[in-house]
């Protein structure tokens, strides 16, 4: 093997762009755009229906407006009763519709995606919306983003399941509708296409996020006629921000990522305790269902989606009382519901809490503007939770426009997620696909194949045969004591015609079988593969793996570029894994590079 070398080589790498983006992307991205119109138009249904289920059942007339469970004044067996039925209902429909509807949204996504081949059962789309309108308008303490991030993306995943497409390409339209639908909720665009990038995609490629730009798009244009184009939460504070309040911001940081961390344990304790249950599955929504009743009754405003009271943290209009019921009362029936698979989201969930704790810091903390450290303490638990701080950031500030509030922002939900992936291996996301026996790692950076090159790393001192070589006399000088591990290692070998051009390969086996009477040949000619898989000296590490992975091979010729019928070397897959190597040496290999020499000493 060869050492890589200490200066670079100078190199024609002009076959070689940024991006490995095709014109495919145009037909995947028209793809995308009514996928992104149906899931808005999805998105508003799915919330009108939640406001006609919640006047139905607590305030006993027929509007879809969406409005809070614990507004009104109930009876208090409404108000105990209506999630207990609601999760009957759920369970029923979990049972003999689809197990697939349980759950919050971004999981089921996700493990399409992942172990689906981005197929989605028809009957999940219907039934999703459904089940979590249901959940949500008796009472249920959650959110309509995760439903319709799970329907919106069986809608994409339909749509693509009728065309002819690949896997990739379905998992584009499938994040496409997620995206779009969430898009369409809260009105914020950035903060969708940056949730697809780190929660859906799995990968930050043009081939992708380009087309799931634009079904965000078509969403949110959709949406102003139907829901409006203004911010969901508004916020006009005018903020006095000093340097004091950077360092708050720290502290509310780490606050956030405390609370984050117990609500997440809180769901899977649960979660491991409605198993250990002597009662069916089915019937668990239902006992949640009384989890949920049994915290209306001490705070009726945790019910429900909750924006009017997400909307009062924001605003610095909600009293300390209250702030601290919500803050003990959702968070306890949300992650204890959760964890019995009902149907409903995470994110309003933690709007509500997070603002709570934010709301309760604001007593404490000097005044900076109206609403500002329950704006802080929100996208602090998004960022602890979700581990997605980027989104988590551009969310409040699409949800408020409070713009220039970016920078405390960036150090409250930075914190946060820094100190939780410090104490949680997974997120309340993952944690649910690790428990079904799959991993999911959500660090991505650049493939070290990529930046190495063939000719950095193949071998050049190689063996080659005539064509008309007699078999018995190449295979004996292969075993031949004269210091030749290096050749009895290279396993292929190049086989040159009388001309001198490259003639095929032949694998050390088959020589093996030839001369062991496994197989009829006498010259090594009879034995050459005549196309073999090739590569060049300037294509990159990755490329060849990816060769390999395509045609079941570990050991490949290097030709020339300019002239294909000349060897150049060989590559194997040991060589390969020198750049994984180098990898690994720079992670952990620790050196002083700079020292300071103090003169006359």
């Amino acid at each position: 093997m060869q050492p890589i070398s200490d200066q670079p080589q100078v190199r024609d790498v002009r076959h070689l762009g940024d991006f490995s983006t095709t014109p495919r992307i145009l037909v995947i991205t028209a793809l995308a755009l009514p996928v992104g119109a149906v899931a808005g138009v999805t998105a508003w249904a799915l919330l009108r229906l939640i406001g006609l289920i919640t006047n139905a059942i607590f305030y006993h007339r027929v509007d879809t407006q969406l409005v809070a469970p614990g507004s009104g004044h109930s009876p208090w067996w409404v108000i105990l009763l209506a999630p207990t039925l609601g999760g009957l209902v759920i369970g029923v429909m979990a049972r003999y519709g689809s197990e697939k509807i349980r759950g919050h949204g971004m999981p089921e996504a996700i493990e399409a995606i992942l172990l689906g081949g981005s197929k989605v059962e028809p009957r999940v789309a219907v039934l999703k919306p459904i089940s979590s309108a249901i959940a949500i308008g008796t009472g249920g303490p959650f959110g309509a983003e995760g439903p319709i991030i799970m329907t919106g993306g069986a809608l994409g995943s339909l749509f693509a399941q009728f065309l002819r497409l690949t896997a990739d390409e379905r998992k584009t339209l499938l994040v496409a509708g997620s995206a779009a639908g969430m898009a369409a909720t809260f009105n914020s665009p950035l903060a969708a296409i940056l949730l697809a990038a780190e929660m859906l995609l799995f990968e930050f490629r043009p081939r992708s996020l380009i087309p799931v730009a634009g079904a965000v798009c078509v969403a949110t244009i959709i949406r102003q006629p139907l829901l409006g184009s203004g911010a969901i939460f508004l916020a006009n504070a005018t903020l006095h921000i000093d340097l004091s309040t950077y360092l708050l911001c720290l502290v509310s940081g780490v606050i956030s990522a405390i609370l984050a961390v117990l609500a997440t344990a809180l769901v899977y304790a649960s979660e491991d305790t409605f198993r250990r249950l002597p009662v069916h599955w089915m019937w668990w929504p239902a006992i949640g269902g009384v989890i949920i009743g049994i915290g209306g009754l001490f705070t009726p405003e945790a019910l429900g989606v909750g924006y009017n009271i997400i909307r009062m943290e924001l605003t610095g209009s909600i009293g300390l009382g209250l702030v601290v019921g919500i803050l003990i009362t959702k968070t306890l029936i949300w992650s204890l519901s959760l964890g019995s698979g009902t149907s409903g989201g995470v994110l309003a969930p933690m709007f509500m809490i997070g603002g709570a704790i934010g709301a309760l810091e604001a007593h404490v903390f000097p005044e900076v503007g109206l609403g500002f450290w329950a704006l802080i303490g929100l996208a602090g638990v998004l960022g602890g939770v979700m581990r997605s701080p980027f989104t988590g950031i551009v969310f409040a500030l699409e949800l408020t426009h409070q713009w220039d509030a970016l920078l405390p922002l960036i150090i409250a939900a930075m914190t946060a997620t820094g100190i939780s992936v410090l104490i949680l291996k997974r997120s309340v996301l993952t944690e649910k696909i690790a428990r079904r026996g799959y991993h999911l790692s959500r660090e991505y950076d650049v493939d070290p194949l990529e930046i190495l090159f063939v000719g950095e790393v193949m071998t050049t001192d190689v063996v080659e045969f005539t064509e008309g070589l007699d078999v018995a006399t190449a295979y004996a000088a292969l075993e031949a004591p004269d210091d030749n591990y290096a050749a009895w290692r290279q396993q292929l070998y190049p086989v040159v015609a009388a001309d001198g051009t490259l003639a095929g390969v032949v694998p050390r086996g088959e020589l093996f079988a030839a001369t062991h009477g496994d197989k009829e040949a006498t010259t090594v000619g009879e034995l050459v593969t005549s196309d073999p898989v090739v590569t060049h000296a300037d294509q990159t590490l990755r490329h060849v793996a990816e060769l390999m992975a395509v045609a079941g091979v570990t050991t490949m010729p290097v030709v020339d570029r300019d002239d294909p019928t000349r060897a150049v070397g060989i590559v194997s897959l040991p060589q390969l894994l020198f750049g994984r190597a180098r990898d690994q040496q720079e992670a952990r290999e620790r050196e002083r590079v700079l020292r300071i020499r103090l003169v006359g000493r």
